[in-house]
């Protein structure tokens, strides 16, 4: 049936069909045959009523026409909250939510909870929402999990539908008429209502569904974003960190305890601590414990394993209702910040954090050449291409928007934090070849940003930190297929900053690691032996450093032979230890003996000749020849400005020797007048902070006072200091020095009682950064010991010097000069002593 027309409106509950021919919808009646219709015109229906046009075939009709829903009653909850995890903690963060008024005094309705995924904003939100919902009074409360768009359209529909007869069929219509039911209107009934937006993926996904500000609502969002756009129209940041090291116990004793275990409390804190406080992980490591009846012990042998991962860790059964498992945690963020500008940077950027100090790695380092070269690789990003320092630092910030790490560049020393279990799943993930080479490219940035001349301590601290960081998760990878430069730079850059233990520390442990990975006698092993060496020797250990040389120098001339550079760098070394324990004339001869070599081997003028020059100088002095040693570096002197220049290092170096042993000698004053030239040059050529002008400045004054000026030597060394403790910090060798120095020029002034307590202050300094045992600590008691006696205790410095050359002798060698210097202090003062008793 065809062209019949149009049908009138149909109104109410009334039908309008048209072109139509058969039983009456809602008669229930079944027509004998098909029926059929087409071209048929329109129908319209209002109020519930029916109309059919178009093409119908019918066989059997039965219509069910449904109203729109009533409103629910108030007080209504939509969607489900989070049931409360086990050993729920009470936190900071749970008064701030409570708070109704920021600090001015305004009324906060719009809370954000952001942070790094795992430290339990649900939770927080779920507590203010339950709190809300039983004591405050709500009328409608909203849960919606919101980590997409759809997600969120689909909750507030169905909110539209319960309390705003809103058409299910249409959820973003639905989703509108919710949000449009929410704002405040004249005259109706005040709704106080909460809304909850937990897990927000993206900012965006939010763009014209932020619930109403004002009114009687409040809206509470949880998020691993901090982008700006969340902290728009009065909406307040509440930023969510781990748990305090109290609740992060607490949390676990009170868990274990309900299933009647009991831990050790130090298990415990290391535990803790092990896991960074992160709630998830706790909760995760809680459940693990019991289920498998481990200990804390156990447990944590298993976390530290580096053949395990952390999905090794986790419980068969989450708890709490969790979704994922540690391993898994930020595996969706990672993805996020990987789309964001600059695109496909942000993973691999995080993989090289990954690698550092969790406590704070420096800008410079993850902006560095190596950095960038990486990045810009085809196998790193899957695309390639030039990468730019501030394509580098937007990577960060995609990574701190995702909250996968903090990026503070006014901190530039420690700019960039990570969570330590961030990083262990972040580096679960890498093949073995990818994590070498990932570790290695760390190891070169390192380098690249540590500087020549560590002037900022701070940055120096931040760089060993950050390196012993690596070698501690990729040792393997640092030794392969050498020893990875990075290694020595840590060694001596605790060296160069005065840390002698450390270094010496630090190279006894690369020695053992590089013999097992690479065997006893490849050249990475002995290089670090020999380091270990000459550090022991620094730290006061001189004669444990000569048969430490002598046993290395076997092993060298074995697999490299007698004349290889290493192997005369050897002999030197070993000859420098000789003098420093005590025998300049044996170090003296062995420099004479070496220099015929090095003369043989590399020339007069190669700069190792030249360097053995000066040590012979030095031992020749050492050993009592000081007008022979100012001679000879007078001789040095003309060589290496010949051969290197005015300016060069040595050069200057040269002349600083050259100074002293002229001082020596007897020529104080042209000790004095000398090291005022080299001064100015050590501040055109190196600056004013350079360690080595200020060294070259308390020699000065050192020398100053030697020559007569005793007090004008005070005020300077008095200036120095200052200066020396602002770069070089309080416990440097070369700061010691300087108050040594100082101590002695206020004696000789005339303030014995002064120099007393200051040579009794750096005693204290020395045995705590040096060691009883250490040559300066010795040397400072003996001076001590020397300024009582001035101060007129004759019979307390005999007893101290007899107590000092007690303890010398347990210490140094027998024929140590130390010992004689002792020897006649002591008989001068125990005479001093035996004719004050007569006199009385």
């Amino acid at each position: 049936m065809s062209g019949t027309g149009e049908a009138v409106a149909a109104a109410s509950d009334s039908t309008a069909v048209t072109g139509y021919r058969g039983p009456a919808p809602r008669t229930g009646q079944v027509p004998g045959v098909p029926v059929s219709v087409s071209r048929t015109g329109d129908a319209t229906a209002t109020h519930g009523a029916i109309a059919v046009t178009g093409n119908l075939h019918v066989d059997t009709l039965n219509v069910v026409q449904r109203g729109p829903q009533e409103p629910a009653s108030w007080p209504h909850q939509v969607g489900v909250i989070p049931l409360r995890a086990r050993s729920f903690q009470h936190r900071g963060a749970v008064d701030q939510l409570a708070a109704r008024v920021d600090g001015g005094g305004t009324a906060v309705l719009s809370q954000v909870l952001t942070g790094m995924g795992g430290v339990g904003k649900t939770q927080l939100a779920a507590d203010y929402a339950r709190t809300a919902w039983e004591y405050g009074g709500l009328d409608v409360l909203v849960w919606v999990t919101a980590s997409t768009r759809e997600a969120v359209v689909a909750a507030y529909a169905q909110a539209g539908v319960e309390l705003c007869r809103a058409d299910p069929g249409d959820p973003e219509r639905a989703a509108r008429s919710f949000l449009a039911w929410l704002t405040p209107k004249a005259g109706a009934r005040p709704c106080r209502w909460l809304i909850v937006l937990d897990d927000v993926t993206d900012p965006a996904d939010l763009r014209g569904l932020w619930p109403p500000a004002g009114g009687h609502g409040r809206t509470l969002i949880t998020t691993r974003r901090r982008d700006a756009a969340l902290a728009g129209d009065g909406r307040r940041l509440i930023q969510v960190g781990v748990f305090s090291k109290r609740e992060a116990l607490t949390y676990l004793t009170t868990s274990l305890a309900a299933h009647g275990r009991t831990e050790s409390t130090d298990q415990l804190e290391l535990l803790v601590c092990e896991l960074g406080h992160l709630p998830l992980a706790l909760a995760q490591a809680a459940a693990y414990l019991i289920d498998s009846g481990d200990t804390v012990a156990t447990y944590r042998e298993l976390l530290a394993d580096r053949t395990t991962t952390l999905t090794d860790t986790a419980p068969d059964a989450l708890p709490d209702d969790q979704a994922l498992p540690l391993a898994a945690a930020w595996s969706l963020s990672v993805d996020r910040a990987d789309t964001l500008r600059p695109a496909g940077l942000a993973r691999p950027m995080l993989q090289l954090a990954a690698m550092l100090d969790a406590n704070g790695i420096p800008h410079d380092v993850l902006t560095s050449p190596p950095v960038l070269a990486h990045l810009a690789t085809p196998d790193t990003t899957g695309q390639g291409g030039p990468v730019s320092a501030r394509d580098a630092v937007h990577a960060l910030r995609a990574l701190h928007r995702l909250s996968l790490l903090d990026h503070t560049p006014e901190t530039p020393h420690q700019a960039v934090r990570v969570h330590q279990l961030i990083q262990r799943a972040t580096r679960d993930t890498l093949t073995a070849e990818r994590f070498d080479r990932i570790a290695r490219t760390a190891g070169d940035a390192l380098i690249a940003a540590w500087p020549a001349v560590e002037r900022d301590t701070a940055l120096a601290q931040n760089l060993r930190a950050n390196a012993i960081a690596l070698a501690s998760c990729a040792e393997d990878a640092l030794h392969r297929p050498d020893v990875h430069p990075v290694q020595f730079r840590t060694g001596d850059s605790y060296g160069s900053t005065g840390q002698l233990a450390l270094a010496r520390d630090h190279y006894w442990y690369l020695a053992e690691t590089t013999r097992r990975h690479l065997g006893p006698y490849h050249a990475g092993t002995l290089a670090a032996r020999s380091n270990f060496a000459f550090w022991r020797g620094r730290a006061g250990d001189a004669a444990g450093a000569v048969d430490a040389f002598a046993e290395l120098l076997a092993d060298q001339v074995r697999v490299f032979g007698p004349v290889h550079r290493d192997t005369l760098a050897i002999q030197g070394n070993l000859a420098r230890m000789r003098g420093e324990a005590g025998d300049a004339a044996g170090a003296a001869e062995a420099f004479a003996d070496l220099l015929k070599h090095m003369v043989r081997v590399h020339g007069e003028d190669h700069p190792d000749t030249l360097t053995t020059r000066s040590h012979l100088a030095r031992m020749r002095g050492e050993a009592g020849d000081a007008a022979g040693a100012a001679e000879a570096f007078a001789d040095l002197l003309v060589d290496r400005v010949r051969v290197l220049g005015e300016d060069h290092r040595d050069t200057l170096t040269t002349r600083s020797n050259l100074a002293a042993w002229r001082g020596r000698a007897g020529d104080a004053v042209g000790a004095a007048d000398a090291l005022v030239a080299l001064l100015a040059d050590r501040v055109r050529v190196l600056g004013e902070d350079h360690p080595e002008t200020l060294v070259a400045g308390g020699s000065l004054a050192a020398w100053r006072g030697r020559a007569g000026d005793a007090a004008g030597a005070v005020e300077a060394l008095t200036a120095l200091l200052k200066r020396m403790v602002s770069v070089l910090g309080e416990d440097h060798p070369d700061t010691l020095t300087t108050r040594n120095n100082l101590a002695v020029m206020r004696g000789k002034t005339g303030d014995v009682a002064g120099a007393v307590a200051d040579f009794a202050a750096l005693l204290a300094d020395r045995v705590r950064i040096f060691g009883e045992d250490h040559p300066d600590t010795l040397i400072t008691r003996g001076n001590l010991a020397g300024m009582r006696g001035l101060a007129g205790d004759a019979t307390g410095a005999a007893q101290a010097l007899t107590d000092l050359l007690d303890h010398m002798t347990r210490v140094l060698s027998k024929d140590h000069p130390h010992l004689r210097t002792v020897q006649v202090g002591l008989a001068h003062w125990r005479g001093q002593a035996e004719r004050s008793k007569r006199a009385r």
